[in-house]
């Protein structure tokens, strides 16, 4: 059972008793998990910065992950209101925020591959799929949409296979939501495509990050240039 959120739009800074494990939106009013939502704080020099990992100090105000909505806030004046004070908000702080949902992805997935969590290039994905310790399929958002369409069957194949044969699904997300360029960033080689990530508390932190950036993408209808699928 979820805590109940604290009625007040703050919180008491990172670490108290009243964090709790559910807070209330500031502009849609919706009492969520805290996974569901993204905290803002605000810094030394007045600005709102978003705090993703829940730690900076300060009391925070929190937001349903989702572009539409951060994006609401700003145009909405709701920082101001409430934090009770002066603040500077930047005009793209949605942006800002997606930025830095990216990067922190792309260091999970770096931190990953140090762990020796992840394999990348087509026939090491493709060899990945049906391992007990697959969590994930990976594909560049602009890859080829031929090697893409293969990989999946495979994996639908497979977990068609897993069920008549077991009664029990075995569910592996398709995530293509970093492009070519930030996989080879993420990964140290060039023209990354298509990767596999394999069980283990690395991968497990890339996943739980993935599905943030992809639910501000995309929840409220959200918008991106760029494709992204989790299922």
């Amino acid at each position: 059972m979820l805590a109940i959120a604290d009625p007040a739009d703050l919180d008491d800074g990172p670490r108290t008793n009243r964090s709790g494990t559910a807070r209330m939106c500031a502009v849609t009013r919706q009492v969520s998990p805290v996974d569901d939502l993204i905290r803002f704080v605000v810094g030394p020099s007045g600005d709102v910065v978003p705090d993703l990992k829940r730690k900076l100090p300060g009391r925070g105000l929190w937001l349903s992950a989702s572009h539409e909505t951060v994006s609401e806030a700003v145009k909405r004046k709701v920082f101001g209101r409430g934090f009770k004070r002066e603040v500077r908000v930047s005009p793209t702080l949605a942006d800002e925020t997606e930025r830095l949902l990216v990067r922190g992805v792309i260091e999970a997935l770096a931190m990953a591959a140090k762990a020796g969590q992840v394999v990348s290039g087509f026939t090491k994905a493709e060899d990945a799929i049906g391992q007990r310790d697959m969590v994930a399929l990976l594909h560049a958002s602009d890859g080829a949409a031929d090697g893409i369409r293969k990989l999946d069957a495979k994996l639908d194949a497979q977990t068609r296979q897993t069920v008549e044969n077991t009664g029990k699904s075995h569910d592996v997300p398709v995530i293509a939501a970093l492009t070519s360029e930030e996989l080879d960033l993420a990964l140290g080689r060039s023209n990354v495509i298509h990767a596999a990530v394999l069980a283990g508390p690395a991968g497990k932190t890339f996943l739980s990050r993935s599905q943030i950036l992809v639910r501000y993408r995309t929840a409220n209808g959200g918008r991106t240039g760029t494709e992204q699928r989790l299922r």
